[in-house]
C-alpha cells in the first residue's frame, strides 16, 4: 500500500513538473529571432574523421566548431569566418574575424579603413595544436598538398609567404600581385609588375616571363606542367594590346598570339575579359577575343553631346535590356581556341553566333555553337527563346548548321559524343550523334512521361530532367516524375525503368552525386538516391545499382526532410541533416549505410525554452471540385477549446514542405512561422491549383474553402483572420480582399493590382518587358491585352477596390526590379482615394524585397504590430496612428 502511495505521489509530481515546464515556455522575441544561430557552412575532412560546422546568427559573430568521429566537440573558434581542411586531413584552416561589436564601435568613431582590424588565419593541427597568422589579407590552400600561400594586410601587403603547414619550410617573395596553386599539384604561380614565376618546394622558383605591364588570367593546367596568361605592356591600353603566352614544364613562356594574329577578324583583339582555360588533356587553350572597343573623342566636350536614348521597334534586343546589360556587354568576349600540338588558332564564336559549348573537359574535337539573336525579340512575349545551332570542329574551325529555330538550346554528353535536348512542343527527348550526324528521338508522350504533370501555367510543361550519363556516354539516364530510366542514345534498344516502383509507391527518386568531379554514373557501383514521398511528404535515402531494373533499397526514410549529404573525398563517411518543423536540422555524421549516425551540432537547444510549434497536413475540396492539401502550423501549447488568430500565408503549392524546419529569420518578404506560432498564432498555408485565364478566381476557389474547413473545427477566431503574401502571393491576397470581407487585416508585398499597366511594364532587374509573364508565365492569363481584355480586367484587384473592407499594409520598394513599384502606388492611391485604411512601407533604394538586415527587422516588427492590432486587439502603434512625417524619418521609428 505504501508503495502504491509513493507511486501515485511521483506520478502527480511528474505531471506537475510537466505542466510547469510547459508554463515556463515563453514566446519568441525579435531579439531571439535575430540572434538565431543557423548552420551556414559544413565541411568534412578527406579521411572522414573530422567535421567543421559554422553556426551563424543573423546579426552577431559566427562560431566554427570542430568535431571528431565520435561526435565530440574538440575545438571552437569565435568570431570566425571560413574553415577548410587540408589535403592530408591533418590540418584545419580557420579565418578569424574581428568582433562585430568592436568593428561597429570603430565605425562610429569614423576610423579609417586602413586602421580597421584585420582577419587572422589559424592553422589548426588536428586535434589540438594551433598557430595564428595575424593581419591576414588573403590566402590560398593547395588542394593536393599541405601547403599554403598568403599575404598580410600591412604596409608590406605585397609580400607573398609560402610555407608548408607543418612549418618545416617557408619562403617569401616581394612585390607580388597575383598567386595561385595548380589543382592537382603544389606548383604555385605568382606575378609581379614585371614577371611571372612558378615555385615548387623541391625545385624552387622559375622565371617564366619578364616584361613590364599588366598580367591577366594566369591559368595552370590541372597538374601545373603548363601555364598560360595574357600580357599587356602598356597599363593604359589593356583593352587593346593583350597577347597570349604559354609556358611548359617551367621553361620560358612563348608568344602564342597577339593583336596581329592572322586568325583574328579585322579590328578584333585578344580580350582581358575572357575565360582562359585549358582542356582537361592540356592539348587546348580556350580564350576570349572581341572587337577593339570604341575610343571616346577626347576633343569633344560632354556638354556638347546629347544624352538621348533611341528605342527601335524591331531591334533584336530591347533597349531597356541593352541598358541593363551594358556593362556586361562592354566586357563581352567570343571564344577562340589554340591547339597546342598543331600550333593552330581558330576563332570559334562571333557576334552573329556568340555561344560556344564544349564537352565537360574540352577534350572532344566537335563542339556546339548557338545563337538566339534572330529570335530575341519574341522572347519578350514568349518567355523562352529559339536557337540556331551549329557544330564546329575545334581542330579545323569548320562549322555545320544542324538545327534552325530549335525551341531549346542543346547540351553535350560528358565526352561530347552526343548533343541532347528536350523539345517542349512534343514533350520528347532527342539526341544528335557527333560521329554520324544523325538525330534520334528517344521518347514520345505515349512511351515516356517526361514532362511536369502538375504544370498549370499557359505554356509547354518543362521536363523532369537528366540524371546523367553512364560510362563513355553509353547510356543517358532520364527522370520522369518518379523513376530513373535508361535510354540508348542511338535509340536502338528499348528504354528500361531502372528504379521500378517509384510511380507505384509515389516515390520520386533522384540521384545524389556524392563526387562532384565524377562525370559518369558507374552502373556497377551502388548509387545513393534521395526520394520524396508524395503521400506522406517525408523523404528518404535509398541505394540501387543502376545496371538492371530493381526496386531501390531503403537506407533511411521517414516523416522528416532530408537533403543532399556531403561525402568525405577518401572515405565512406557523410554528413547530413534531418529536419521537421519541430526538429532543428542538426548535422549528423554517418557511413553510407545510415544505420548508425552521430549527432554533431546541437542547434535545437535554442528552442528548448520557447513555446514552439507543430505542423499538420490537412485536406479539403476546392469550390470547383479539386482535391487540395495544405499545412496548418499550431502553437506547441495548442488547446482545441480555445480560439486562435490565424494568418493565411501562401504562394502556389507548399504542402511538400510539411517537414521543413523553417529557420527563424527576419525574413525579407514573409512572416516567420516559428515566431508567430510561438506568439500564439495559427498559420495556414494552402496549395493553389490554377486554371488558365483565371488566376485570381483559382486562388479564391482553393483558399476560401480551406479557411472555412479550419473554422469548422472550432479553434479559429473568426474576427482574427489575416492574410499575408509577397509578389505573386501579394497579388493573390490583394485579389482576395476584393472578393471577401473574411479577413481582418492583410499584408500585401510587391503586388500587381493592375494587370493592364503591369503588362506593359518593364522588369527593371533584367530589362525585359513583362508581356511573357501574362501570356505564358506565372500570371497565367494566357493571352495578350487585346485578345483577352476581360481576363486582364477580371483578375486586376484595382477595378473592384471599392469593395475592399479590410485594412491593408503594402510593402513595395522603389527599386523593385521584378514588379514595378508603381503597382504599389496604384494600390495605395486607390485605397486612399476611397478612404480605406491603408499603409505603404517603402524601403528606399531596396529591390523586390528589403536586403539590409536593419530593414528586414523593421519590416518584421511593423508587420507583427499591424497584425497584433487587428487580429489580437493590441494598441495601434504610433507609425500607424500618426504616421512618421518625412522630416522625422531619420529620428523616429514610431514602434
Amino acid at each position: 500500500m505504501r508503495n502504491l502511495k509513493q507511486l501515485a505521489f511521483f506520478i502527480c509530481l511528474s505531471a506537475y513538473c510537466t505542466l510547469s515546464a510547459q508554463e515556463t515556455k515563453k514566446a519568441m522575441t525579435f531579439d531571439e529571432m535575430v540572434s538565431w544561430k543557423r548552420i551556414t557552412e559544413q565541411a568534412i575532412s578527406h579521411d572522414g574523421k573530422w567535421v567543421a560546422c559554422k553556426m551563424e546568427p543573423w546579426r552577431g559573430d559566427a562560431s566554427i566548431f570542430v568535431y571528431n568521429a565520435k561526435g565530440e566537440m574538440t575545438a571552437s573558434f569565435l568570431p570566425a569566418g571560413h574553415a577548410e581542411f587540408s589535403a592530408s586531413s591533418k590540418y584545419l584552416l580557420v579565418t578569424k574575424k574581428p568582433e562585430l561589436e568592436k568593428v561597429e564601435a570603430l565605425k562610429l568613431k569614423k576610423t579609417k579603413e586602413t586602421d580597421m582590424p584585420s582577419d587572422e588565419l589559424i592553422i589548426f593541427n588536428l586535434p589540438e595544436k594551433k598557430e595564428t597568422i595575424d593581419s591576414l589579407k588573403s590566402y590560398k590552400l593547395s588542394e593536393s598538398a599541405d601547403w599554403i600561400a598568403y599575404k598580410r594586410s600591412s604596409k608590406s601587403d605585397t609580400v607573398l609567404h609560402v610555407r608548408a603547414l607543418d612549418g618545416s619550410k617557408e619562403i617569401s617573395f616581394s612585390d607580388v600581385n597575383e598567386f595561385g596553386f595548380a589543382r592537382k599539384s603544389n606548383v604555385l604561380y605568382y606575378s609581379t609588375d614585371s614577371t611571372v614565376c612558378t615555385y615548387t618546394p623541391d625545385k624552387g622558383s622559375s622565371l617564366i616571363f619578364e616584361g613590364k605591364g599588366v598580367f591577366s588570367q594566369i591559368t595552370f593546367n590541372e597538374t601545373g606542367s603548363k601555364i598560360a596568361f595574357l600580357h599587356c605592356p602598356d597599363k593604359d591600353s589593356t583593352n587593346t594590346l593583350y597577347s597570349l603566352y604559354l609556358a611548359e614544364n617551367n621553361a620560358p613562356a612563348r608568344l602564342v598570339a597577339d593583336k596581329k594574329a592572322a586568325f583574328l577578324p579585322a579590328g578584333w583583339v585578344i580580350s582581358g575579359n575572357g575565360n582562359l582555360r585549358f582542356s582537361k588533356n592540356s592539348e587546348r587553350i580556350f580564350f576570349g577575343t572581341a572587337p577593339a572597343p570604341l575610343q571616346k573623342d577626347t576633343t569633344r566636350l560632354d556638354d556638347n553631346y546629347p544624352n538621348v536614348q533611341i528605342w527601335k521597334w524591331d531591334e533584336e534586343i530591347q533597349y531597356t535590356q541593352q541598358v541593363y546589360n551594358k556593362q556586361k556587354d562592354l566586357k563581352k568576349t567570343y571564344a577562340a581556341v589554340y591547339n597546342i600540338n598543331s600550333n593552330k588558332l581558330f576563332q570559334l564564336a562571333d557576334k552573329k553566333i556568340p555561344n560556344l559549348l564544349t564537352d565537360d573537359e574540352g577534350n572532344a574535337t566537335i563542339a556546339l555553337l548557338s545563337t538566339n539573336l534572330p529570335y530575341a525579340t519574341e522572347q519578350m512575349w514568349e518567355g523562352r527563346s529559339r536557337y540556331d545551332i551549329y557544330t564546329i570542329n575545334l581542330e579545323t574551325g569548320d562549322r555545320k548548321q544542324i538545327k534552325e529555330a530549335a525551341n531549346t538550346n542543346m547540351r553535350l554528353s560528358p565526352k561530347g559524343t552526343y548533343a541532347y535536348w528536350y523539345c517542349v512542343q512534343d514533350s520528347s527527348w532527342y539526341t544528335y550523334s557527333m560521329e554520324n550526324g544523325k538525330e534520334y528521338r528517344l521518347t514520345t508522350p505515349a512511351t515516356f512521361a517526361a514532362w511536369d504533370e502538375d504544370n498549370d501555367v499557359p505554356d509547354y510543361p518543362s521536363p523532369h530532367g537528366l540524371a546523367g550519363w553512364t560510362t563513355d556516354d553509353r547510356n543517358i539516364l532520364l527522370y520522369d516524375r518518379y523513376d530513373i530510366w535508361k535510354f540508348d542514345p542511338s535509340a536502338q534498344v528499348p528504354a528500361i525503368n531502372l528504379t521500378v516502383n517509384g510511380r507505384k509507391e509515389q516515390l520520386s527518386y533522384r540521384l545524389i552525386q556524392l563526387d562532384k568531379e565524377q562525370k559518369f554514373i558507374d552502373t556497377k557501383k551502388p548509387q545513393l538516391l534521395l526520394a520524396f514521398n508524395e503521400k506522406t511528404k517525408g523523404s528518404g535515402y535509398y541505394h540501387v545499382t543502376l545496371s538492371a531494373p530493381a526496386a531501390p533499397k531503403t537506407l533511411l526514410a521517414g516523416n522528416f526532410m532530408l537533403k543532399t549529404p556531403v561525402k568525405a573525398k577518401n572515405a565512406d563517411a557523410v554528413i547530413y541533416t534531418s529536419e521537421t518543423f519541430e526538429q532543428y536540422p542538426d548535422v549528423r555524421l554517418s557511413d553510407l549505410s545510415f544505420k548508425k549516425s552521430v549527432q554533431l551540432t546541437h542547434g535545437g537547444e535554442q528552442q528548448e525554452q520557447l513555446n514552439w510549434g507543430t505542423a499538420e497536413l490537412v485536406s479539403w475540396i476546392s469550390l470547383d471540385g479539386v482535391p487540395l492539401e495544405g499545412v496548418v502550423y499550431k502553437p506547441a501549447d495548442f488547446d482545441p477549446a480555445k480560439k486562435y488568430p490565424v494568418i493565411v500565408n501562401f504562394y502556389e503549392r507548399n504542402s511538400e514542405t510539411l517537414y521543413a524546419y523553417h529557420m527563424p529569420e527576419p525574413h525579407r518578404s514573409t512572416i516567420d512561422y516559428h515566431f508567430y506560432t510561438s506568439n500564439g498564432y495559427i498559420i495556414f498555408n494552402p496549395d493553389v491549383r490554377y486554371v488558365d485565364g483565371y488566376p485570381g478566381e483559382s486562388c479564391f476557389n482553393c483558399v476560401m474553402p480551406g479557411i472555412t474547413s479550419l473554422i469548422a473545427k472550432g479553434y479559429v477566431n473568426e474576427k482574427g483572420i489575416g492574410a499575408q503574401g509577397h509578389s505573386w502571393g501579394g497579388y493573390q491576397v490583394a485579389y482576395l480582399a476584393t472578393r471577401t470581407n473574411l479577413f481582418s487585416a492583410i499584408e500585401s508585398g510587391a503586388p500587381v493590382v493592375n494587370m493592364f499597366s503591369a503588362y506593359g511594364g518593364i522588369r527593371w532587374g533584367s530589362g525585359l518587358n513583362r508581356s511573357f509573364q501574362y501570356e505564358h508565365g506565372q500570371s497565367r492569363i494566357g493571352g495578350t491585352l487585346w485578345n483577352a481584355p476581360l481576363q486582364y480586367m477580371e483578375n486586376s484587384p484595382l477595378f473592384t477596390m471599392d469593395k475592399v473592407e479590410t485594412p491593408i499594409l503594402i510593402m513595395h520598394n522603389d527599386n523593385d526590379g521584378h514588379v514595378p513599384w508603381y503597382q504599389g502606388i496604384e494600390y495605395f492611391v486607390a485605397l486612399k482615394r476611397l478612404q480605406k485604411p491603408v499603409w505603404l512601407l517603402n524601403y528606399t533604394g531596396e529591390i523586390h524585397w528589403p536586403m539590409r538586415l536593419a530593414n528586414r527587422i523593421d519590416f518584421q516588427k511593423r508587420m507583427f504590430q499591424f497584425f497584433q492590432h487587428y487580429l489580437n486587439k493590441q494598441p495601434m502603434p504610433q507609425w500607424m496612428s500618426e504616421g512618421i512625417p518625412a522630416v522625422d524619418q531619420e529620428f523616429k521609428l514610431g514602434y
